[in-house]
């Protein structure tokens, strides 16, 4: 569902992405630093500080159906 939700803004957004991966968390976690954004629940942020210190932004949503949360958050990322 998420993804879905990613594909969305993507589109909004007109953001040129060169791979999208949808994952369970302890996936997410082992490959997180492989790419530039990782999209989790609020909840589960903690689980990615080490790809935040190798680089990777990691973002957090309260509700990760919700399309302007994703927007609002990517913008405040300074990541587009």
């Amino acid at each position: 569902m998420m993804k879905m939700t990613a594909d969305k803004v993507v589109k909004a957004l007109n953001i040129k992405v060169g791979k999208m991966h949808h994952c369970s968390l302890s996936e997410g976690k082992s490959a997180a630093t492989q790419y530039d954004i990782v999209f989790c629940p609020l909840n589960f942020i903690d689980m990615f500080k080490d790809a935040e210190k190798k680089g990777t932004k990691v973002i957090g949503l309260k509700n990760v159906l919700s399309k302007d949360e994703m927007e609002q958050k990517l913008k405040e990322s300074g990541m587009i």
